[in-house]
């Protein structure tokens, strides 16, 4: 983590409504946080909880009912629409649906080129070469910038889907359920590779998912989330190893984990607190 004191972001008492005629429904409460730069802050609930509505509030996707987002001490709500494009060269979003982010009828050289040709144009040798150094970096080859996105299996996609958000060396990246579509073998290669990207780059992360396992694996701090409020907070350690409330324990064995004599023993020992273990605990993969 950075030793720069000024957040790269700042949620202050944000409340979003969606209003459907005359039913308006507050999706998220009084949430206020902060992320440091080279910091990762977990977003965590279930479906539901206003998770998602947070990042896209962030991203300019939702409006703000009340409350302010700072980045970098700029009040987002003040900008231009020229100046809030202007900020994406800084602020990216991975999606879990990669197909969101990839263009079908383009190689995929072109969607990864897509955000230097609008934000830092140059040769075209030179865009190229950037193209093929972040192909790399996510661990596909350069001859892979002239196939197409269908050409590509669920967990290259999202390697692509990476590379094209962090081209760019965005300061800070909303990462909107990346891995949740994945099977576990992929959801840990793309985890892994999230975290090298960040080391090498400095990255801040605001990570967004229903499983507390792999939030916990990336994440500085988490902030757990239930019907548009925080239920509690703390490191991420703290929140995984001696959660306060009974919601996040009940978070914790929702999220299987891949052995499944360790998931038993872990709801059994659940069940012995008096707590409600999920009938399709043991799995034997990570959805």
């Amino acid at each position: 983590m950075s030793g720069e004191s000024q957040p790269v972001l700042e949620v202050e008492n944000l409340a979003v409504e969606y209003r459907r005629g005359r039913h308006i429904t507050r999706a998220v409460e009084n949430i206020s946080f902060g992320i440091a730069a080279g910091e990762t802050l977990g977003l965590v609930g279930e479906s539901g909880s206003g998770k998602s509505t947070i990042g896209k509030a962030i991203l300019g996707l939702a409006p703000l009912t009340e409350g302010v987002i700072r980045y970098r001490g700029t009040d987002l709500s003040t900008l231009t629409r020229a100046q809030r494009r202007a900020l994406a060269k800084d602020v990216q979003v991975i999606f879990q649906d990669p197909h969101s982010s990839l263009d079908p009828t383009k190689p995929i050289g072109y969607s990864i080129a897509e955000p230097v040709q609008i934000h830092e144009p140059g040769p075209k040798a030179v865009v190229r070469e950037r193209v093929f150094e972040m192909l790399r970096r996510v661990g596909l080859s350069e001859d892979a910038a002239q196939r197409f996105p269908a050409q590509f299996s669920g967990g290259q996609k999202q390697r692509i889907a990476i590379a094209r958000a962090l081209i760019l060396a965005p300061k800070l990246v909303v990462c909107d359920e990346p891995v949740s579509a994945l099977d576990l073998s992929i959801q840990a290669e793309v985890i892994n590779l999230m975290a090298e990207l960040q080391h090498e780059t400095g990255a801040s992360y605001l990570f967004i998912s229903h499983d507390l396992s792999i939030v916990h694996y990336l994440s500085d701090r988490i902030i757990v989330l239930r019907k548009g409020h925080v239920v509690e907070q703390g490191t991420a350690e703290e929140i995984y190893r001696d959660p306060r409330q009974d919601y996040t324990r009940r978070l914790l064995d929702a999220a299987p984990i891949p052995d499944p004599v360790a998931q038993a023993q872990r709801t059994a020992a659940r069940e012995k607190d008096g707590l409600t273990a999920r009938t399709d605990a043991i799995v034997s993969h990570i959805r």
